[in-house]
């Protein structure tokens, strides 16, 4: 597999410090001529954000960026793309691997680095499997444990560490002897569409053989006087670094977080850890479903999607649940409640999502809610949910009797 032109950007990230760590080791090892750029955000507090660059032999550049309105991770935006330019226009370089600090999350990142003109051809999430089900279930404040990247960061571990999992395409997978085959379904089900590489301290029986038959054999090419000249044999790429090389979409990523066409996991049950897709074609009562939140949230290690509240008719809300904590936003309106006119503005890969599940009556409208967790209620999961949604009476009542319904939802959403 040939590096592309340019200078390739991979970014890995995760709150998984060992195993990020091992990630960009194993990186630095498989590709020559590759650089690690991470900025250290632990001395914000002081002031500056520490930046160094190191390649397979150590650092080879140190220096601070000074804060940018008190806030560490926009010093990091400010100087991450000069120093990415200086690396290509000095040469030399055959990848940059921006390695993220804990709780810098990879989405923003590599829009930055897009953004200002650069290729970034992987982003990569380091996790260790024994670890996904105790960082899901921390709703403690990352200021708590000294992982806040600016004053005004509310985020929670778990959070956090979801939308770091699930925004990568490649997850990076540690060694750890603490992980079991229900750790190991959790991370599957999570993000059943990543790509997983392992990254032990050792290169796979298979590819060890190949490097070592690539550093000792010779092949044999006929020259234009008919000698046979030995030519020496390509080195190939382990599987980490040609996922750090396979390319990135950062417009199709967004598009796949979006809650109106998210990839969201499918249903599974395997060793312990189940998935539960609820759909349904009709809204929630806002007050039933509102006092239903809290047991919602706690039922399941982790659940996210897109819901429907009868007296919201034209508002598409996201539901976001990690660590005991709920998230509950507004992403905007259904297509259903556009003017014709309207749907050009609207991004095609939506428009595509719409119309594969369109219903004659509602349009785009739906609850479409996934819940993955071990030991999962699914029975008493799917009664809940439906104790929620609107009875026959109300829902034969029509639109304009549910906007009369209590607005439940307005103080939750600082309306």
């Amino acid at each position: 597999m040939a590096v592309p032109p340019g200078l390739p950007v991979v970014i890995v990230g995760g709150l998984h410090a060992d195993a990020r760590r091992a990630a960009v080791a194993r990186l630095l090892a498989d590709v020559p001529g590759s650089v690690v750029l991470h900025h250290d955000l632990v001395t914000a507090a002081s002031g500056t954000v520490v930046r160094t660059i190191r390649d397979a032999s150590g650092i080879l550049d140190a220096g601070e960026a000074p804060l940018v309105n008190d806030c560490a991770c926009c010093a990091l935006r400010e100087d991450l793309v000069p120093e990415l330019e200086r690396l290509r226009d000095t040469g030399g370089t055959r990848l940059a691997v921006v390695e993220l600090w804990d709780s810098v999350e990879p989405k923003a990142m590599a829009e930055v680095v897009t953004a200002g003109g650069l290729t970034v051809t992987g982003v990569i999430t380091a996790v260790d499997p024994a670890l996904v089900l105790p960082y899901l279930g921390n709703g403690d404040d990352l200021a708590d444990g000294g992982l806040a990247a600016a004053a005004t960061d509310q985020r929670t571990v778990a959070d956090t560490f979801a939308r770091q999992l699930e925004y990568a395409p490649v997850l990076a997978i540690a060694e750890s002897p603490e992980a079991d085959d229900e750790d190991r379904e959790l991370l599957a089900q999570l993000h059943p569409t990543a790509r997983q590489v392992r990254i032990g301290q050792d290169l796979p029986a298979e590819l060890a053989e190949l490097a070592e038959l690539a550093e000792l054999a010779e092949l044999s090419e006929p020259s234009g006087d008919g000698l046979t000249v030995p030519t020496p044999r390509r080195r190939a790429l382990s599987p980490l670094a040609q996922a750090a090389l396979a390319g990135f979409d950062v417009e199709a990523a967004a598009a796949a977080q979006h809650p109106a066409c998210a990839l969201l996991p499918a249903e599974a049950d395997a060793h312990g850890v189940s998935t539960l897709v609820w759909s349904m074609r009709r809204p929630f009562h806002p007050e039933r479903l509102y006092a239903a939140l809290e047991d919602l949230t706690c039922a399941a290690a982790r659940s996210r999607g897109r819901f429907w509240l009868a007296d919201k008719p034209d508002t598409l809300f996201h539901w976001d649940a990690a660590g005991g904590a709920l998230c509950v936003e507004s992403t905007g309106p259904w297509l259903a409640s556009l003017p014709d006119a309207a749907w050009e503005m609207v991004p095609p890969v939506r428009r595509a999502a719409a119309a594969l599940d369109w219903h004659p009556e509602h349009g785009d409208r739906c609850q479409h809610l996934v819940f993955t967790s071990p030991g999962l209620d699914r029975d008493g999961l799917e009664r809940l949910l439906e104790s929620c949604l609107l009875t026959d009476a109300e829902y034969a009542a029509g639109p304009d009797a549910w906007q009369r319904l209590p607005h439940a939802f307005d103080t939750l959403l600082e309306v």
